[in-house]
């Protein structure tokens, strides 16, 4: 009798590559001439990428280089959440928050598109913020990654595929 082959399906942010984009994007910044004398900056702050320039237009400016440092490095846009920019006296601010973890609503939609559209034979478990997939056929669990990265376009998070036992 086979045993139960998994993997899992988490949400999870590389740090280090949100790093790297982030120094690269404050190099832009500060060298760029249209963000010259505008207070244009771009730092970490606790957990969070916090913008800040003298214009709402060079705070979204400077989101947009942000955005394509991220997806240079390969790090999904919808591992970031942002706030609208928001004047603080003179200044006006922007932060992006990282994303790591599927919610339980989102865990329970992944695991309702499986039982729907998946291999009968495909076993799901909702494991904190992560999902466990199991089945006693490698295909069938290929079936459901294929299923899951093709409906991924409509789900508010950004998956990757783990632990493959």
């Amino acid at each position: 009798m086979a045993s139960d082959i998994s993997f899992d399906i988490v949400s999870r942010v590389d740090r280090q590559e949100v790093d790297n984009a982030l120094n690269q994007a404050a190099k832009e910044v500060g060298s760029r001439f249209d963000f010259k004398d505008t207070g244009a900056s771009i730092r970490w702050s606790g957990d969070d990428v916090t913008m800040e320039a003298n214009g709402e237009e060079r705070v979204k400016a400077i989101w947009d280089v942000f955005q394509s440092k991220l997806v240079k490095r390969g790090v999904s846009l919808k591992a970031l959440k942002a706030t609208d920019p928001k004047l603080s006296g003179k200044t006006w601010r922007m932060v992006a928050s990282l994303r790591n973890g599927i919610a339980q609503d989102g865990a329970k939609v992944i695991v309702k598109l499986i039982k729907d559209e998946g291999p009968k034979t495909v076993k799901t478990a909702i494991l904190g913020d992560e999902l466990r997939v199991s089945s006693k056929s490698r295909d069938d669990l290929q079936a459901v990654q294929r299923l899951v990265r093709g409906a991924e376009a409509d789900l508010d998070f950004a998956v990757q595929f783990v632990n493959y036992r």
